[in-house]
């Protein structure tokens, strides 16, 4: 019975690195859609959000599956609630990416300097975000988890610099006032899919250790508090 949770595990695994993958596809393609105005890279973005939906409901049956036939209690089932959790911020992940690629429709060619480093800087960062936190999943490792989670702060900083820019822009290119609407909408989608990164690391952490990160920690005497394995 062990090993066939284990297999059924290593599965789970595997389909949610996939996902992880096709999430970080996703904000490539939208970037790359806003740098070259591409309706190739739109075309991949939206095609891969798809695959990012479908992939959502597979692995939410290989769950319930585990759950309903494994019965799994304590540390395994952590394991399995925070997969649910996680691959629903990877298909938010997804969105998010469609949405900037849907903005970039819109953008002329001529307005698309300003500001493109800082979003690739951001973008940049995002997908490190997602990998690290899919991968701390999958090795079980707290202290990744954890670098993401202090990556977020990069990700606001590059918000607010992004921010900043546009202040600055505006005061001398008032004409461009929709260009630097979307600009910021993009950046906010961006800052959101480190803030969807950061939930799955805090998921992670939870099924290692039982805690979520916002708790208080309890004293060291306290061993009512302590967390099954």
């Amino acid at each position: 019975m062990r090993d066939k949770f284990n297999e059924e595990l290593d599965n789970l695994n595997s389909m949610l690195i996939t996902m992880g993958d096709h999430c970080e596809e996703a904000i490539s393609y939208a970037v790359k859609a806003l740098n070259e105005n591409s309706d190739e890279m739109r075309t991949l973005t939206f095609e891969t959000d798809k695959v990012i939906d479908d992939m959502e409901r597979e692995i939410e049956g290989i769950c319930y599956n585990l759950l309903l036939r494994q019965q799994p209690v304590a540390k395994d089932l952590r394991l399995v609630s925070a997969a649910l959790k996680m691959i629903s911020d990877m298909e938010r992940i997804g969105d998010q990416a469609y949405d900037i690629a849907e903005i970039t429709k819109t953008i002329k060619d001529g307005s698309r300097s300003i500001c493109c480093d800082i979003i690739d800087r951001m973008s940049a960062t995002s997908i490190d975000m997602v990998t690290k936190s899919v991968d701390s999943f999958v090795k079980k490792d707290t202290a990744i988890a954890e670098k993401v989670i202090g990556m977020d702060d990069i990700v606001d900083d590059l918000f607010i610099e992004v921010k900043d820019a546009l202040i600055n822009a505006a005061a001398e290119n008032k004409d461009q006032g929709e260009y630097f609407v979307d600009i910021l909408m993009i950046a906010k989608y961006l800052e959101r899919i480190s803030d969807h990164a950061v939930n799955i690391a805090e998921w992670v952490i939870f099924s290692i250790t039982g805690k979520h990160v916002s708790e208080p920690e309890t004293g060291s005497g306290d061993e009512s508090e302590t967390v099954e394995k």
